[in-house]
């Protein structure tokens, strides 16, 4: 094993149950780090353009970073990418908890899945090796039951377990993926890939232990990080991500009634503190995270345990106030059955948002949804509506597909009210009040995302003399609901630092500006793990080959500038709440992608000059994007 790597991927053809081990260059490393720039390098290399995701054809890669596995908290995260099934363009998703740790100590730094098992299979990772075994018996049950059975049949609890569930199994194009049933791989429907290629789970066992090349300089961060950070006054750790729903609703961004409304009537009612209060029973974390956000909920009554955590925010807004629900035990409920289906959150509460006003408005009847009353606020058809969706049973076969694909065809209008961006629902976020995020979800490779860069109001406290991206040139305070050039450039800029966690698996809630780790003391901890003495520029630089690599993956699928767009709803006042009356304006939305654009080295289509590629060492690699 090399310092903070093992220097080997493992890479798995399913249809021929063989594997073989890649050694990789330490310049790779270099170039890539890891997590999403080497999962994008990896398929910008594997996988041939135009191929359908759900084929054989698509490769499934995972992959850790040079400090992945290593004891700084936040440092546990790994990725996941593939073509998407629900965007038909570059899938990508992030999940912490313990299973990338323990690929690491298999000696392996990623996987690469290729083709198809012709019967469910599982993988057995341990160290150096691979195993292909039978995976039939957990076909068709639920993540709790396979995760049960599989530590029985190893006979060890120590195995780390990663799934596809039902929904996957049943190509909803949103399910998801998760490890040790509370860590999730959410967005992009990668567990539709898994489930595609007859892949139930992949369970990792290493021995191997990390080492770094400056052990005193990665004790000296450590050290440093200890004495920085305070769990006590910590609210991530005291009230986790749900802390967001009362601060949205204040704020008049807290996405009601399918984006329709900016303020929710029974916000308290779902917010993290009524959560603390009532149904909360301990707060888990990921491998070596002081800050220990996970939420772990019961509710005895409605058969909800903590095998399953809790809810995070998103699952909150999304199956609660999106749908104009307001009771936390169901709320509870629909969060326990997405996990043990393992589900989206985010899609499904939007998918069911959509179908409600579709219902509302007609377009959807009472025959149509199975006899279902999807009146807006009622919990026990959103239950209903998620056994649907997961099993692919009545009008769950027609959402199952994504709001795009099912206002395509069911028309008559009800594309106004799929709220999406290039085929991918919305996250909880409003970007009428955080205007930044009009630039998020619309260049956003991967669809609507929420974790492309800090949010607005952070963007309000770069005057402050201790704002740790000074350094990066952004000194000035910019108004949440600027989009201006000051805001575009703070948001390029920011973009690129959140691009670098997603690439050495670095937690967002850990990192400045949410966190307290900054990026300095993150530059001492990869060079205390490698022995290198990359510079932040060369950190930079790396976030912006990769967010560049999955523009190009897009534009080889046939992506253009014309899909970086927004759903005409952001362009309607909001219709409640401290912002009311308050909506997008087309012509400034307009201008800050243009802005973006130059800013990136993009040309007027949106595809990235020669000398940008260039300047990155990217110019060998896209012959496709040449002719896009």
């Amino acid at each position: 094993m090399r310092n903070g790597y093992n220097g080997q991927v493992l890479h798995v053809d399913l249809a021929k149950e063989s594997w073989w081990a890649e050694e990789l260059e330490e310049s790779i490393y270099r170039s890539y780090l890891g997590g999403s720039a080497l999962a994008s390098y990896f398929l910008m290399r594997e996988l041939p353009a135009g191929v359908d995701a759900l084929s054989a054809q698509n490769v499934l890669v995972f992959m850790t970073s040079v400090i992945n596995g290593l004891p700084l908290s936040g440092a546990n995260r790994y990725t996941a990418a593939a073509k998407s099934p629900l965007t038909d363009g570059f899938g990508e998703s992030e999940a912490g908890g313990y299973w990338g740790p323990e690929l690491k100590a298999t000696g392996f730094d990623g996987i690469i899945v290729h083709g198809r098992a012709e019967k469910p299979v599982y993988l057995f990772v341990r160290d150096d090796d691979c195993e292909f075994r039978d995976a039939r018996s957990y076909w068709g049950q639920l993540s709790g039951e396979v995760q049960d059975g599989l530590v029985e049949e190893l006979g060890d609890k120590r195995i780390r377990v990663l799934q596809t569930g039902i929904a996957g199994e049943n190509g909803v194009r949103f399910a998801a993926m998760t490890n040790q049933l509370r860590h999730f791989h959410g967005r992009s429907g990668l567990g539709a890939v898994m489930g595609s290629k007859n892949l139930k789970a992949i369970v990792v066992r290493g021995r191997k232990k990390l080492t770094t090349a400056d052990r005193d300089q990665s004790r000296s961060v450590l050290k440093w990080f200890r004495e920085v950070y305070d769990q006590d006054q910590d609210t991530m750790h005291e009230l986790g991500t749900p802390r967001s729903v009362n601060i949205l609703d204040s704020d008049g961004i807290l996405p009601s009634y399918n984006f329709r409304d900016g303020s929710f009537e029974h916000a308290d009612e779902i917010s993290g503190q009524t959560m603390n209060k009532t149904i909360l029973v301990n707060r888990g974390t990921c491998y070596a995270c002081g800050v220990a956000c996970k939420r772990e909920v019961e509710v005895p009554e409605r058969g909800v345990t903590a095998k399953y955590g809790g809810m995070e925010y998103e699952t909150i807004a999304a199956n609660g106030s999106l749908c104009g629900c307001h009771d936390l035990p169901a709320v509870a409920e629909a969060s326990d059955w997405i996990n043990r289906y393992v589900l989206d959150s985010i899609s499904t509460g939007a998918t069911i948002a959509f179908s409600m006003e579709c219902y509302e408005q007609g377009i959807l009847t009472p025959e149509d949804v199975d006899g279902i009353d999807l009146t807006w606020g009622n919990s026990d058809a959103v239950l209903q509506m998620i056994h649907k969706i997961a099993r692919r049973e009545g009008i769950g076969d027609l959402l199952a597909d994504g709001v795009k694909r099912a206002a395509a065809q069911l028309g008559h209008g009800s594309e106004h009210f799929a709220m999406h961006v290039k085929g991918q629902e919305l996250p909880m976020h409003e970007p009428r009040g955080k205007r930044g995020l009009a630039i998020a979800y619309a260049v956003s490779p991967t669809g609507a995302d929420h974790m492309e860069a800090p949010h607005d109001p952070f963007y309000e406290g770069f005057d402050n003399p201790h704002n740790e991206f000074s350094q990066l040139g952004l000194n000035e305070a910019v108004d949440r609901l600027d989009l201006g050039p000051k805001k575009v450039r703070a948001f390029f800029t920011t973009q690129m630092v959140w691009s670098l966690y997603n690439c050495v698996g670095m937690c967002d809630f850990v990192g400045q500006p949410i966190g307290e780790l900054t990026l300095e003391k993150l530059r001492e901890y990869v060079n205390a793990a490698t022995g290198w003495d990359i510079s932040l520029v060369d950190l930079m630089k790396v976030a912006e080959r990769s967010n560049t690599m999955a523009r190009m993956f897009n534009l080889r699928e046939g992506f253009d500038a014309d899909d970086d767009n927004l759903p005409s709803r952001m362009y309607e006042p909001l219709q409640n709440g401290a912002l009311v009356g308050k909506a997008l304006d087309r012509e400034e939305v307009d201008s800050a992608l243009k802005l973006y654009y130059q800013e990136a080295g993009w040309n007027e289509q949106g595809v990235p000059t020669d000398a940008k590629l260039a300047e990155l060492h990217l110019n060998e690699i896209p012959e496709a994007v040449n002719d896009a």
